[in-house]
């Protein structure tokens, strides 16, 4: 029979060891990113033709990007720092019910339970759909479709 003693115990333990992966996870994303900043050129160096200028903008916003995205993925290590110090990590956050472990160790800084997420980007995916264009899209094919039935 497991004590509440043993299970407070594997407790700590599992959070000692997914701070530590948070942790690791962190380091690895600050080096990526001070990498990348200093990959960044200070200035401009002289550009020779327009095709070169393009070719230096389009790396240089690449460069930022990721940049953008790195920092992004540090804001939501340092949340899940923050569930974890709370208590509430691996909990998700739409129905509550547990994360799976193995979900964690691939994104660990994930806030939803696997259902919970493919549920959320079905939801993106139908908007997207649903986007101007595409009602825009959708009109005219329908307006077609009524005039065609007209001319029948």
């Amino acid at each position: 029979m497991t004590t509440t003693k043993d299970k407070g115990t594997r407790n700590r333990e599992r959070h000692q060891v997914l701070k530590a992966m948070l942790e690791e996870r962190r380091n690895q994303i600050h080096s990526k990113l001070k990498t990348l900043r200093e990959t960044l050129p200070a200035e401009a160096s002289v550009v020779t033709d327009t095709e070169e200028q393009s070719v230096n903008d389009f790396v240089r916003d690449v460069e930022l990007a990721l940049i953008e995205m790195t920092s992004e993925t540090l804001g939501q290590i340092d949340q899940a720092l923050q569930r974890l110090e709370d208590g509430t990590y691996g909990a998700c956050a739409q129905c509550g019910a547990e994360i799976a472990e193995a979900r964690l160790k691939a994104v660990p800084f994930a806030t939803l339970c696997r259902a919970c997420q493919e549920a959320l980007e079905s939801r993106h995916a139908a908007e997207r759909e649903r986007s101007p264009e595409g009602i825009a899209l959708e009109a005219v094919l329908s307006s077609e479709g009524a005039a065609t039935r007209r001319i029948r």
